[in-house]
């Protein structure tokens, strides 16, 4: 197969990790004797210190080109801690998943084997914890109209969404949780909020068309706090994009890291996967940051094209790297393994297991496990 990839670095770790995503993916290609073309392009703080726009017109043209996109991560201190800054990276990230037409967020969350116990929550409470966080990336308040008064003193974010809009995703939530276990939560605040409440609306009347998914309602706070208590009772959720974000950020924390958590953005045309962390702009340039969020986002990249088997490869490669420990310091602190090492590890992996697994005291020494 021949496939087209943006990659669009971002800030902060998003290069070092986008790095060993495109370099695994090139593992793939060679394995399973694919082409895969990558184009690099800017975004975010890293495109506004070049041109003094978050997301280039060169960009939006390289991302629709692609068959792909694989994206770091975005933020700046910079613009965080500058409440009045007009122009912020965010502001990229967010046109690009209107300019790219996405309209559903795919976040799985599953507890590694051999990590259970680095979660912070017990063992007996996470285990065989598989779930998924579909959320709606391209409305609500996030696009929503942004008001501040003339003297600063009153400010307003609105959240709209249209039943096209939740009609959309709420038939792929359905036809998806028919995959799995057939059982979907919609997670919202219907009884405070209007849009939840539509949302809610919408998918009563869509669930008669699945009768075979189970559908329930939770609200937001409660679903929070069913994440922690009990993890294993969901298998899809369904919700906004705002509650989708803290939803994820808290469920990440349950396999370990959020180095683990990956995601994809799908919409007709157009993909992009990415993981679930921030910039992490304090580790920009240490080569410690985890890398398998991003490794994971790329193994759905494949899956979306139906790439089972080199898929399954990728994840059967990940897994070795957590089963030896060769995992950067956020889940091995006992150990100086690098993100390059990771990568340099899953690499080898895919291309070569047996010499890989013949050779791996070379990895100690900052070496490829090939020779």
């Amino acid at each position: 197969m021949k496939l087209k990839i943006a990659v669009l670095p971002g800030d902060g770790i998003g290069k070092e990790i986008t790095d060993q995503g495109v370099k695994v993916l090139q593992a793939i290609a060679r394995k399973f004797n694919h082409q895969f073309t990558f184009t690099t392009a800017d975004i975010g703080a890293a495109a506004i210190e070049k041109t003094g726009n978050p997301l280039p017109d060169a960009t939006i043209e390289v991302c629709k080109k692609s068959d792909a996109v694989l994206f770091g991560a975005i933020g700046d201190p910079k613009y965080d801690n500058d409440p009045d800054a007009k122009v912020r990276p965010e502001q990229g990230y967010l046109k690009l998943r209107k300019e790219l037409e996405l309209f559903v967020n795919i976040r799985p969350i599953r507890v590694f084997e051999g990590l259970a116990h680095k979660s912070p929550l017990k063992a007996t409470v996470i285990k065989n914890t598989d779930f998924v966080i579909l959320s709606q990336p391209s409305g609500g308040i996030y696009f929503g109209e942004k008001k501040l008064s003339d003297n600063g003193k009153t400010a307003s974010d609105s959240s709209v969404y249209h039943t096209e809009e939740i009609d959309k995703i709420a038939h792929w939530a359905f036809k998806f949780a028919r995959t799995r276990n057939k059982k979907l939560t919609l997670i919202d605040k219907a009884n405070m909020l209007e849009t939840s409440r539509l949302w809610r609306k919408r998918l009563q009347v869509i669930s008669q068309e699945y009768p075979d998914v189970y559908l329930s309602y939770m609200f937001i706070e409660n679903a929070s706090m069913q994440l922690i208590l009990n993890p294993r009772q969901f298998d899809v959720i369904l919700t906004e994009g705002i509650f989708g974000d803290m939803l994820s950020a808290s469920a990440s924390a349950i396999a370990g890291s959020v180095g683990l958590s990956a995601s994809a953005s799908l919409g007709e045309k157009n993909s992009l996967f990415e993981p679930i962390h921030g910039a992490y702009v304090l580790a920009k340039g240490k080569n410690i940051a985890n890398p398998i969020a991003t490794i994971l986002s790329a193994a759905m990249m494949l899956e979306h094209f139906e790439l089972f088997e080199e898929a399954d490869s990728l994840r059967s490669a990940i897994d070795k790297s957590i089963e030896l420990e060769i995992t950067t310091a956020d889940i091995n602190s006992s150990q100086k393994f690098t993100t390059t090492d990771v990568g340099n590890f899953i690499h080898d992996f895919i291309i070569d297991k047996k010499s890989v697994l013949t050779h791996i005291e070379n990895i100690s020494l900052g070496q490829s496990t090939i020779i």
